[in-house]
């Protein structure tokens, strides 16, 4: 095949991946506003029947141009692009038209999303900001009229869901009742109508709250999804062939290897023979010992991340850019579903990198009782809030998606697209990297960060079990709760609440196993393959891409 034709079929892809990308940034401008596009930054996501019918063209008329483009005369990074691409086409589509969330999930409607990029990121200039939130503003009322028309007349909603989005409607009041009224006090460049459409924003969201209150008793859905729809969501997350069956099968036999290596690190730990029950007894004593409160988590947070800025440098393990990275109490109307996450700068925007990154951590909720309250603190202790931040912020989350914020191809595919699999398996390796290099030149020290980088190696393994028997078999929250609180050796309050995750969240848990497995073998095959790398060569080589699926980084990487 001439070069000719291979430039011309390049050149037609990236117009095709270009315009497939825009189409999808406009049909969901939340989204787009996250990563930074503003373009649709007025509106809201259409969630309507009409709606639907026309997504399901548009991503099915994408998926055909798409198939049109012979892959055999792409460059490397272009193919990738294109599978990518595809793939996620492909997700979507499946979503809107088999899974159907919008027809039982209240989180898919959350207001508080509505307004929270533009209210928290300065993404567009202020006026802009502000003619934006009043657009939005006015067009929230509609969204959750039809957000209820659409779950009223839907299969059923399950109780999780309805109470998670109840608990995160008091977050979107907050926005709206105090944090816009704020960030417009003495702004002469506030638009007239943005009071009276906070107004009525604010009262559609006591509407509907009133109304998703009145659906509780009769909230009875599974939210199981099945063994036929977990595997096709299963698939489309992880961009794995990896069955359901085979999945589980693998992270029991790794719950084993794991158990041994924090059995054998506690007996090191205590300085003699190991014994049965001794790494429990060693996790709890530290816990208690190194057990935080309401007043001391984010400074034990903030203090593990000048460690870590200071310790990953020293160890030369990856380049570290200089962008801030933040602590910050999580949002009410984010909260319910994880503990922490990672919220960097949008990747399409003015400055999509040099901005502060955001780490976000929820406090235990107001209304659990003392008991389980200090329980959260007990597990979230000194030494596993410092394993967070590896996770996190550096070298996990933050560092990750700092590299992925500078890379660029011939498409906006690998700024736009991310794989929950390399994401999660890039932060998983983290820990494991520092749990091996050491927190200081204290054996000491080191030897707790590894005590609970272990657990927390159980805890990603568990995440996977716990998935795929909860959606694609019969597990009970009692036989869940026993698992975790026993073999995961977690608090009872962090394993009701990660019980409450995985029926939420299907396959993302799975991510965290998946993604650390294949990252890991990336790594060594990396090393063997290249010897002559050094470790932050190998590592900056692996960041380098974006954050495409681990199988097409394999690709990208020449393995």
């Amino acid at each position: 095949m001439s070069s000719s034709s291979r430039t011309d079929m390049t050149r037609r892809f990236r117009e095709v991946a270009e315009r497939v990308i825009d189409a999808l940034l406009d049909d969901s401008p939340e989204w787009a506003l996250d990563l930074g596009d503003a373009r649709g930054a007025s509106r809201l996501t259409d969630r309507s029947p009409e709606a639907d019918v026309r997504r399901a063209g548009m991503l099915g008329d994408a998926l055909a141009s798409l198939d049109d483009i012979d892959d055999d005369l792409l460059p490397e990074g272009d193919r990738v692009d294109l599978e990518v691409l595809r793939t996620r086409v492909s997700a979507d589509l499946w979503r809107v038209s088999e899974l159907r969330p919008q027809s039982w999930d209240p989180l898919l409607y959350s207001p508080g999303e509505a307004v929270y990029a533009l209210l928290e990121r300065d993404t567009l200039p202020m006026p802009e900001r502000l003619r934006a939130l009043a657009a939005r503003c006015s067009a929230l009322p509609d969204h959750l009229a039809n957000a209820r028309a659409r779950l009223a007349d839907g299969p059923g909603m399950p109780r999780v869901h309805v109470e998670t989005a109840l608990a995160q409607i008091d977050g979107a009041r907050t926005l709206l009742a105090d944090t816009l009224p704020a960030l417009a006090a003495g702004e002469p460049s506030a638009p007239g109508v943005l009071e009276s459409a906070r107004l009525a924003a604010l009262a559609a969201v006591e509407e509907y709250g009133a109304w998703l209150r009145g659906q509780l008793p009769g909230a009875t859905a599974d939210p199981r999804l099945g063994e036929r729809t977990y595997a096709a969501q299963l698939w489309y997350t992880l961009d794995s062939e990896l069955s359901p069956a085979s999945l589980l099968v693998r992270a029991e036999s790794d719950l084993i290897a794991t158990e041994e290596a924090l059995a054998e690190a506690a007996a090191e730990y205590e300085g003699g023979p190991r014994r049965p029950g001794q790494a429990a007894e060693v996790l709890d004593r530290l816990a208690r010992e190194g057990a935080t409160g309401p007043d001391t988590v984010r400074q034990v947070c903030a203090d593990a991340l000048t460690a870590l800025d200071r310790r990953v440098r020293e160890l030369d393990l990856v380049t570290v850019h200089d962008d801030p990275v933040r602590i910050i109490p999580m949002p009410e109307a984010r909260r319910g579903v994880a503990v922490a996450y990672c919220d960097p700068p949008g990747p399409l925007g003015p400055r999509a990198y040099g901005q502060d990154t955001l780490i976000a951590v929820a406090p235990p909720p107001e209304d659990w009782p003392a008991e389980r309250r200090d329980s959260f603190f007990r597990e979230y202790n000194s030494h596993m809030l410092r394993n967070l931040m590896v996770h996190e912020a550096l070298p996990g989350h933050a560092l990750q998606l700092a590299h992925a914020a500078r890379h660029s191809g011939g498409t906006r595919v690998g700024r736009v697209l991310s794989s929950g699999t390399f994401t999660e398996g890039w932060a998983v390796h983290a820990e494991e990297l520092m749990a091996r290099h050491g927190w200081s030149e204290n054996p000491r020290e080191n030897l707790r960060l590894r005590l609970f980088q272990l657990k927390t190696r159980l805890r990603v393994v568990l995440n996977a079990v716990l998935d795929v028997r909860l959606h694609a078999g019969d597990l009970t929250e009692t036989e869940a709760v026993a698992l975790l609180t026993g073999r995961g050796h977690q608090e009872e309050g962090e394993a009701a609440g990660k019980w409450r995750r995985a029926q939420l969240t299907s396959a993302q848990l799975s991510t965290y196993y998946v993604g650390a497995v294949e990252v890991a073998d990336i790594a060594r095959d990396l090393a063997e393959a290249r010897p002559s790398l050094g470790e932050r060569e190998r590592h900056d080589a692996m960041l380098a891409h974006g954050s495409p699926p681990p199988r097409h980084l394999r690709t990208l990487l020449g393995l």
